[in-house]
């Protein structure tokens, strides 16, 4: 039996037919589809026609028609209606609706230009994709010596403990000594006093640039008492620079190359000339002369300059150079000479060179010398660039030619190091000498 008021029997006025073709959802259905299961079925297929609104209770509450709580109107969200009959706040409507019903969005990486109402990508802060921040794990690089090295060749290259300190440091120097010139660079080697390493230095210096950079580097025997630049390096010609001079088929630098010797850093001497009476002939312009071929086939010239400071070729040695290396010994003469010759330099017009000077001292021999090296040093940092300090090494007393692995090490280091700060001018605009 069955009461009148039964819900069972309010549902079965509503039902559809039954069959094989009945709607799921409607009427009588199997399973969960009837009893006291089908009002949650029921709730599921409604569709809202329109949005629900709040009614505000006498006790001043809010609430919806069936009795659930609900915020008062100024709080309820903007309601919009979809195509298919569905209500939703405005934010979300726009959002589906351009999901749903609206063509595919743009791609998120736009070509430049191509943005809505004509706006650039960087007037939106969009900042295109570029290759330069694509992260790149780089492998360690391999140790050149040491302990380090002997564990790398054992394990087969499966276990590398990277460069060491020291190697780091080598490496920077070498970047700096490799830095780009712009035009060419002319240093000019000098001191007053002789046997303190001048030709010495000019050597190992040139040596180092030509060894570890890529471009053509030249020493010129600028002294007029007998140079011996070129007893440092293997005689491959009799040519001088007066040879050049004389020589009115220079082109190329296949030309040049004919007068010069190469030593085994690729360091290229050009002789002075070897008869003593002539070479006082050697002046101020056929300097400049020489000056202007060698520019133009050399990235770094080197000028061996004699002993005094008032000899014809001196004028023009000076003028034309971009950077000056001033030689000195551990000696309290040998330092005086080197004072005299910044005084002298600074008097007459060349205070530019004195400030940028970089001073050697050379060790007589080995051991602690006898004058205190650190004192010296100070007193020449307070009127040039920077100063180093090349140790004695047999290799170079020999007075021969110079083989750069015959070198110390520490020897050898010291010259990469003269050679990179030198280099560290090698970046200014230097063409408005000479």
């Amino acid at each position: 039996m069955f009461r009148h008021d039964d819900p069972r029997l309010r549902s079965g006025q509503n039902q559809a037919p039954s069959g094989d073709y009945a709607q799921p959802g409607a009427g009588q259905q199997s399973g969960y589809g009837s009893g006291e299961f089908a009002q949650p079925a029921a709730q599921h297929q409604q569709t809202p026609s329109s949005p629900e609104l709040p009614i505000q209770r006498p006790d001043g509450t809010w609430a919806y028609a069936d009795g659930r709580p609900a915020q008062p109107p100024n709080s309820v969200p903007q309601m919009q209606q979809l195509p298919d009959g569905t209500w939703v706040p405005v934010d979300a409507g726009a959002a589906q609706w351009n999901q749903q019903y609206q063509q595919p969005a743009q791609p998120q990486y736009q070509q430049p230009g191509h943005g809505q109402w004509g706006a650039t990508p960087q007037q939106h802060g969009y900042q295109p994709p570029s290759l330069d921040n694509v992260p790149v794990k780089r492998a360690k690089k391999t140790p050149g010596s040491g302990w380090r090295k002997a564990v790398h060749h054992v394990s087969g290259g499966a276990i590398n403990p990277g460069m060491s300190a020291e190697e780091r440091r080598l490496q920077e120097l070498v970047a700096r000594i490799r830095q780009p010139v712009r035009g060419d660079y002319r240093i000019a080697v000098l001191s007053l006093k002789g046997g303190v390493g001048k030709t010495t230095t000019t050597m190992g210096l040139g040596s180092i640039f030509s060894s570890i950079r890529g471009d053509r580097v030249i020493a010129v025997d600028a002294n007029p008492d007998f140079g011996t630049l070129s007893q440092r390096v293997p005689l491959q010609t009799r040519s001088t620079v007066r040879d050049l001079l004389l020589d009115p088929a220079i082109q190329r630098y296949s030309d040049v190359r004919r007068h010069t010797s190469q030593g085994s850093s690729r360091l290229e001497v050009l002789a002075s000339e070897r008869d003593p009476a002539a070479s006082e002939a050697f002046n101020d312009e056929e300097y400049r002369a020489v000056a202007r071929i060698l520019q133009r086939f050399y990235n770094i010239i080197l000028t061996d300059c004699g002993t005094g400071l008032m000899h014809s070729a001196m004028s023009g040695v000076l003028d034309l150079a971009h950077s000056l290396v001033l030689i000195s010994s551990a000696a309290i003469d040998g330092a005086r000479s080197a004072a005299a010759t910044l005084d002298w330099l600074s008097l007459h017009g060349h205070d530019h060179l004195v400030r940028n000077a970089v001073v050697v001292i050379n060790l007589p021999r080995e051991g602690s010398p006898n004058v205190g090296v650190q004192q010296l040093r100070e007193y020449f940092l307070s009127r040039c660039r920077a100063v180093h300090i090349i140790p004695y090494d047999e290799h170079l007393s020999e007075g021969a030619e110079i083989d750069l692995h015959r070198l110390h090490k520490s020897t050898k280091r010291a010259y990469v190091e003269l050679a990179a700060t030198v280099a560290d001018e090698f970046g200014v605009d230097h063409r408005h000498f000479g």
